[in-house]
């Protein structure tokens, strides 16, 4: 019984796009471990408060993320 944590910065992606992630990575872990198994593929997507995410020592905030998305 898998189960994937994802995790990602509160803000930067929509209701539909977490959707499609939990959607394609139950997919891919169903294309290893067998169709039987996909009822017992959890996939969790958890929401890290903006700014409590660092990289580098410094904090990353939801802004930063929507901005490195939009290519600035």
């Amino acid at each position: 019984m898998p189960l994937v944590t994802i995790k990602g910065i509160e803000g930067v992606f929509s209701d539909e796009q977490k959707a499609e992630v939990i959607r394609k990575v139950t997919d891919a872990m169903v294309s290893v471990e067998g169709e039987n198994m996909r009822a017992l593929t959890w996939v969790i997507f958890e929401e890290v408060k903006s700014g409590d995410w660092g990289i580098g020592g410094k904090p990353v905030t939801t802004q930063e993320v929507l901005k490195l998305q939009a290519g600035e």
